[in-house]
């Protein structure tokens, strides 16, 4: 199934929604609490909305826009046009049975993003995962899980990689630490053919892979393990994706992210430039 073109995902399209409601409803100076009320719902649900974490029904949407004074039939078709688009599902909703709801909105917005930038520890990035690698790390997160379960977990991971082929792909810039790639995950033959496989997406030119080598010793991520996600939309914020064992934390304030592209920009420019990190990449397969 081929992906969608960036910016073009339903999780973008109520973000988009949401944003555009919470700016008319300041403009108007109701507050959630107000605007909750004129359709039957809370505060929360209006700050959910004005998120893009919820769906939106169409009754809502054309109520609200009646509250915020918008008249012109043209905006309001334009409006609950994009609330309708918003509802469409994506294609991860068919893994609905494995993936968390959590995980589910940065699925979406990964698929959304012109630019993925990530500092990773532990873990090969799952973009960059071989199908062996992506299993044995899912065994070792999910003991208890189900061949079958497991078949599913790894089959998500893969098809979420496609979004690097696309016409018009993300720009993926990854600043690996070097630990990642001396874990032997999955054993052996698994790893050399993990580190063979980023060889060859370091070839792509929509794909840049940094080392941040032992050598180097203490550096700027002293928080571990971050993604930054930009959009083409100049209506979206930049998004901090920050994973937890149970949840995660999506960040769009100005200040936190400027201050995780701080980090990000000051790793990479001490990690290895990329061609030497390839040459890292080499010596560790003839290592092994």
């Amino acid at each position: 199934m081929p992906a969608t073109q960036p910016g073009s995902g339903s999780t973008v399209r109520r973000i988009l929604l949401g944003s555009q409601l919470r700016r008319l409803r300041e403009a108007k100076g109701i507050t959630r609490e107000e605007a909750g009320y004129e359709i039957r719902a809370s505060e929360s649900k209006i700050s959910r909305m004005e998120l893009g974490r919820v769906s939106f029904k169409e009754r809502d949407v054309a109520d609200l826009l009646t509250m915020y004074g918008v008249g012109d039939e043209t905006e309001r078709a334009a409006l609950l046009g994009l609330a309708a688009e918003a509802n469409a599902q994506g294609w991860w909703h068919n893994y609905n049975d494995i993936l968390p709801s959590w995980f589910q909105v940065y699925v979406g917005l990964e698929e959304a993003a012109s630019v993925i930038r990530t500092y990773e520890v532990q873990f090969v990035p799952g973009l960059l995962q071989t199908p062996e690698y992506a299993r044995a790390v899912v065994i070792a997160g999910q003991p208890s899980a189900s061949a079958a379960e497991v078949d599913r977990r790894v089959g998500l991971r893969m098809q979420r990689q496609s979004i690097l082929y696309r016409d018009k792909p993300p720009r993926l810039w990854v600043v690996l630490d070097e630990a990642a790639l001396r874990r032997p995950i999955g054993g052996r033959d698994v790893m050399r053919d993990q580190v063979r496989h980023l060889i060859e997406m370091a070839a792509l030119p929509n794909v840049t892979i940094q080392i941040m080598p032992f050598r180097f010793g203490a550096h700027a991520a002293e928080g571990g393990p971050f993604l930054l996600l930009r959009f083409p939309e100049s209506d979206l914020p930049d998004v901090v994706y920050l994973e937890q064992l149970t949840s995660a934390l999506y960040l769009d304030k100005r200040d936190e992210v400027d201050a995780y592209t701080e980090v990000m920009d000051r790793l990479s420019v001490d990690g290895m430039p990329p061609d030497k990190s390839v040459d890292l990449l080499q010596r560790i397969l003839k290592e092994n």
